[in-house]
């Protein structure tokens, strides 16, 4: 059972943060409204919302769930690829701290990044990607394995993270990309497959009960109400501009 989150609100410097994305620039006054919808969103299923104050000198720190995974017995700080995003790690340890009392971190030469891990049940998936390499991998799969979890280490082509190919929606239901759906290792889901102009809809968010999707996908939230699934949407547009999604912008536990 999730009962709190933690979020960090967008900087003024949000636009100046790391993306693929050749698209127009985040618009900041429509990011804070999207935000504070989101916040509300997740406060509706039920959480206590932990909020930090915006960091202008980290204009990517917004999106907290990359730098640390939470579980119900222990924390995991990551250790992303890129220097600042590191760093990242460290400004949200204090705040780690002051819910868990057993805390792991991934060394270097080990590279990781939450969004890269996948949580379903018992079992953690970790895609290998240009943020998560090997050993970083590695290291987190030796912990979690300690601590009585399965893990399974996954190769990413064509994404950018893990939890854009694949999230766990509930009803042993995965959300996930045609490449993914044929995966051994997914064998034992249901699946509904996003068409592909709509893979942005992958990473949806599942609290308790509560299901989160992103705004503007009709095809997929045609497949979801035909599987008996009830969502609510939220607007992420801004967010989308700087490779952000759902699940990165809060970290739970």
């Amino acid at each position: 059972m999730i009962t709190r989150a933690i979020v960090r609100k967008p900087g003024e410097s949000f636009a100046e943060g790391q993306t693929a994305s050749e698209g127009p620039t985040p618009n900041y006054e429509l990011a804070l409204q999207q935000h504070a919808q989101y916040v509300e969103a997740i406060r509706t299923c039920g959480l206590e919302v932990i909020e930090l104050y915006a960091n202008e000198l980290y204009p990517d720190s917004t999106f907290v769930e990359d730098v640390a995974i939470t579980t119900s017995r222990f924390a995991v700080l990551a250790n992303p690829a890129s220097p600042t995003r590191s760093y990242e790690a460290k400004l949200i340890e204090p705040v780690i701290q002051e819910h868990f009392d057993k805390i792991y971190r991934i060394f270097e030469p080990g590279k990781l990044e939450a969004s890269d891990i996948l949580k379903i049940a018992n079992h953690f998936y970790v895609g290998l990607t240009a943020r998560t390499n090997e050993e970083g991998a590695a290291q987190f799969k030796h912990v979690v394995e300690h601590n009585g979890y399965e893990c399974d280490i996954i190769g990413v082509e064509h994404a950018a993270y893990l939890k854009q190919c694949v999230t766990y929606i509930g009803k042993n239901t995965i959300l996930v990309n045609e490449t993914f759906a044929k995966h051994p290792l997914f064998a034992k889901y249901e699946k509904i497959i996003v068409p592909a102009h709509e893979h942005y809809a992958i990473n949806a968010l599942k609290i308790n009960e509560h299901l989160l999707i992103p705004e503007g996908y009709p095809e997929t939230a045609a497949l979801l109400q035909q599987a008996g699934f009830t969502y609510t949407p939220i607007a992420l547009s801004e967010f989308q501009k700087q490779d952000g999604a759902l699940t990165c912008l809060s970290l739970r536990f």
